[in-house]
């Protein structure tokens, strides 16, 4: 039997709010014990902390791991895909304390392959969430991932390819993108009943269905149609980027219960430090009034594509928290307690209790002041697996 870890001079927070504890015990993969004055057991593996603040490993809700960020273009459909490289890029996420993550396209099934080889541990990465290839429309966007579809029968058909190689989720490409030329961002690929059929397909299956969204109008087809996530949602229209914002549809978001997977990544600081702020208002404007409305957000990065960084979500948090003009412990819960809840894995993961998943992250300051502490990673450790030493 492996040895029980306690970890002892810490600050806690367990995701939701900071607690009168200064230690943790963690065994066989899980928290066993959180509270003040742990004893230690005779064989213990003792951790001491050194005043450093303790949190839930943080979620990257969407991420691409077959991506090179330092490339302009996807690899070729017929391209060996790498998974040493892929490893390299899980492995400098969960030293950086991302201890899940939703990988939502890809073409061959390496991450999936790696998705396993974690969750044996021998591959050090963050829990994995895969899509596998994602149901798009004839020359759509991200076609050349494999999931072309014409109509409902053939998404059917796309759908149970992926659920035979055993993803965890379906992916739909509800809207253009901007990484596939020829693609229509503000356009809706698929209408609604298509992407009702498509819900309701993956639950048969009991799949939840992430939709890449930026049009306004594949944003309300996918929110009417069940989808669990909404990603980008950049309510793109006739005025632009961020441009066409829609209460009502908000409001569909909101009643149907999905949640909002915004992309922020570092790179969106070039929004806040842009000489004209027309950009950075719509966006503000927006995030704003979906969060006052009661939509939940979880964290997400995009991880993969053109100068997007896996191992970055620390620093795209605190642009995230800027854009929104919030409090650091707001965007923290998005990317821990929240972010669980939104992909469906809060009885694991998400918060420091006893029974969860042994997912922790110790930092060098108090996040809930500056969100810069999270670039400061002291230890981490991913289901009671330690990747990063103290």
């Amino acid at each position: 039997m492996t040895a029980a870890t306690l970890i002892r001079g810490v600050s806690v927070w367990d995701g939701e709010r900071l607690l009168d504890a200064d230690g943790l015990r963690l065994a066989g993969g899980r928290i066993t014990h959180v509270g003040r004055g742990l004893r230690p057991q005779p064989d213990d593996r003792l951790v001491d902390g050194g005043g450093a603040f303790a949190l839930p490993g943080l979620i990257d809700a969407h991420v691409h791991l077959e991506l090179d960020p330092a490339q302009s273009a996807p690899p070729a459909a017929d391209a060996p895909r790498d998974l040493d490289a892929m490893a390299a890029r899980a492995g400098a996420m969960v030293r950086a304390g991302i201890t899940t993550a939703r990988d939502l396209g890809g073409g061959q099934g390496a991450e999936l392959i790696l998705r396993d080889r974690i969750a044996a541990g021998t591959v050090p990465g963050p829990r994995l969430l895969c899509a596998g290839q994602p149901v798009t429309t004839p020359g759509g966007h991200c076609h050349f991932w494999g999931g072309e579809a014409a109509d409902l029968d053939a998404a059917r058909a796309v759908i149970d390819r992926q659920l035979a190689r055993g993803v965890d989720l379906i992916k739909v490409m509800a809207t253009g993108g901007m990484f596939t030329r020829g693609s229509h961002p503000a356009a809706a690929q698929f209408d609604l009943d298509t992407l009702t059929g498509i819900v309701a397909a993956a639950a048969a299956a009991d799949r939840p269905v992430a939709a890449h969204c930026h049009g306004v109008d594949g944003i309300e087809f996918a929110a009417r149609a069940g989808v669990r996530t909404i990603e980008h949602c950049s309510w793109m229209g006739a005025d632009g980027w961020a441009g066409n914002y829609d209460e009502a549809i908000a409001g569909v978001i909101l009643s149907r219960g999905a949640w909002v997977s915004p992309t922020v990544n570092r790179g969106w600081q070039r929004y806040l430090d842009a000489p004209d702020p027309t950009k950075l208002r719509r966006i503000r404007s927006a995030f704003q009034a979906m969060m006052a409305l009661g939509i939940p957000f979880v964290a997400s990065t995009d991880a993969g594509i053109p100068g997007v960084r896996h191992d970055e979500l620390a620093q795209a948090l605190e642009v995230f928290r800027a854009i929104l003009e919030t409090t650091p412990e707001t965007v923290l819960r998005t990317a821990t307690s929240a972010a669980a809840q939104g992909i469906g894995l809060e009885s694991v993961t998400g918060r420091l209790a006893p029974g969860m998943a042994a997912d922790l992250l110790l930092v060098d300051g108090d996040p809930l002041q500056d969100l810069a502490a999270l670039t400061r990673p002291v230890a981490v450790w991913a289901a009671g697996r330690l990747r990063r030493s103290p």
